[in-house]
């Protein structure tokens, strides 16, 4: 008997549902965009013929994960955001009044992410209510762990439990003076012209996480804004408790 893309081959260990995962990562490519982009364009990226591309597609749609405009142009739907708003719940109700007393008092925006396999992603964001200009950091953004500042906390943060967990990744020097000083620094390294401050936040039963500030790159009291950042993660820590 022929077996379909989505069968268990019999006595083998079950393998992922292709069906499944092509559509998890359409979610990750339009998450990862930021702008619609049209069906051909998703089929491209994603090595699948249109046709394949389309179907899923419609599924998504269907359920409201995903939307297209006049053009026929698609982006992340509704659905999408009342789910996000049920990851680490906890986490993220004990961290926004921290994120949001941060971003106005520093007048940078100021964010959570956490660490999802082999990327770092921004959770929860708030911008400062009474600056002038602003840097956008959206919900759903991801960078490699390897690279940002949040990536660099989360990995002065990490038990050998942890890394066994994350083969092929390796902790930077950095990481080594973050656990020291307290806080995590990059500049240039998600964003060309941007920096950003970090420190890891550490709950029980909530995934690694780190607290960050980014801003346009300019002078300003590293250590002062790293004192701030710890004073929210260890209020998030306690509230969690």
């Amino acid at each position: 008997m022929r077996h379909t893309d989505d069968a268990a081959p019999a006595g083998g260990q079950t393998p992922p549902l292709q069906t499944l995962s092509r559509g998890i990562r359409m979610l990750e490519l339009l998450a990862d965009a930021g702008e619609p982009l049209t069906i051909p364009a998703i089929a491209s990226r994603l090595g699948l013929h249109r046709s394949i591309a389309y179907r899923i597609l419609r599924t998504l749609e269907d359920h409201g994960l995903v939307v297209r405009d006049a053009a026929g142009a698609v982006e992340l739907g509704p659905r999408m955001a009342t789910l996000a708003r049920a990851v680490s719940r906890d986490l993220q109700s004990a961290a926004l009044p921290q994120l949001t007393a941060v971003a106005n008092e520093l007048s940078m925006t100021a964010f959570l992410a956490v660490l999802d396999r082999h990327d770092v992603v921004t959770l929860v964001t708030v911008e400062p209510s009474h600056a002038h200009a602003t840097v956008a950091q959206r919900p759903g953004t991801r960078h490699p762990l390897a690279s940002g500042a949040p990536g660099i906390a989360i990995q002065s943060n990490l038990t050998e439990a942890q890394w066994r967990a994350l083969p092929g990744e390796h902790p930077r020097d950095d990481a080594a003076v973050a656990r020291e000083r307290g806080y995590a620094t990059s500049h240039d390294e998600v964003i060309a012209g941007l920096a950003s401050i970090a420190v890891p936040v550490s709950a029980p039963g909530q995934p690694v996480a780190a607290l960050a500030v980014v801003y346009v790159t300019n002078d300003v009291d590293a250590d002062a804004i790293g004192g701030r950042l710890r004073e929210a993660a260890a209020a998030i820590e306690a509230d969690l408790r």
